[in-house]
């Protein structure tokens, strides 16, 4: 008889920024095929110096798809290697009242919800495709299940511009190449002022994005947060990835 293990389906966390790894398998293979084309058939039917540049085009599809590799490996492997040094930063006693902000597959939602015992992790997101692959809240509750968490999460569909919680509600903030998807400058201050918001005095903040991270740390530090670090980066997205961790301040502010 199989076992159990093998018959329960793995929780699936999605491929992140689909559109942009499909564009460079596209641009990948175009690149192979019109180079190996200049240097099979070109000579003698077309002028030597366009032949001459299948070396470029063929350099140019494996570039690309390689770089379309290492998306689907980021988006496989990289992250959750990433998500658990994460969570591990964080200092948990196990009724922590968490907070993930763009929750998506709910890659950092379930994560957190594994260190709870009377606590419980709340997910928000406005589910966009272009961002990661089949996002829905229905996807999210099925990872629950299958990671054996469901009984600890909540979801709610919300902008991280406009949190619908009350002030100091979390002792945990979490997030996860989401905010960079604001791409006004305001927005994305309004959403790291939310989170601060939110955040009980003493809360714990740990947040990992592709872009933006300088801004996000310089603001927090304007608020008063004086435990305030951005991680060496990574490049499990080809673009650095840094993740800013932090604490409230216990004061008011």
């Amino acid at each position: 008889m199989e076992p159990l293990q093998s018959r329960i389906k793995r929780a699936e966390y999605g491929i992140d920024a689909p559109t942009v790894v499909r564009n460079f398998f596209l641009i990948g293979v175009a690149g192979l095929l019109v180079g190996s084309m200049l240097a099979q058939f070109g000579s003698g039917h077309l002028p030597n110096w366009m032949v001459s540049f299948y070396g470029a085009f063929l350099g140019i599809g494996t570039c690309f798809v390689l770089r379309g590799l290492l998306m689907i490996w980021g988006s496989k492997v990289g992250k959750l290697r990433l998500r658990d040094k994460m969570i591990d930063s964080v200092s948990w006693r196990g009724d922590e009242q968490v907070l993930d902000v763009g929750c998506g597959h709910g890659l950092m939602l379930i994560g957190a919800a594994k260190r709870l015992t009377t606590g419980n992790a709340q997910g928000i997101d406005i589910w966009q495709q272009e961002d990661q692959a089949s996002n829905s809240p229905r996807a999210t509750i099925e990872n629950a299940l299958r990671e054996g968490v469901a009984d600890r999460i909540e979801l709610r569909d919300a902008d991280a511009r406009e949190l619908p919680f009350l002030d100091g509600s979390f002792d945990v903030v979490l997030s996860s190449f989401a905010i960079h998807n604001i791409y006004d400058v305001v927005g994305r201050e309004k959403a790291i002022r939310e989170i601060h918001r939110v955040l009980k005095p003493g809360g714990q903040l740990v947040l990992a994005d592709i872009r933006h991270t300088s801004q996000y740390a310089d603001l927090l530090r304007s608020l008063g947060w004086d435990q305030v670090n951005r991680w060496f980066p990574n490049f499990l997205f080809i673009t650095p990835t840094r993740v800013v961790r932090g604490a409230k301040p216990n004061t008011r502010s």
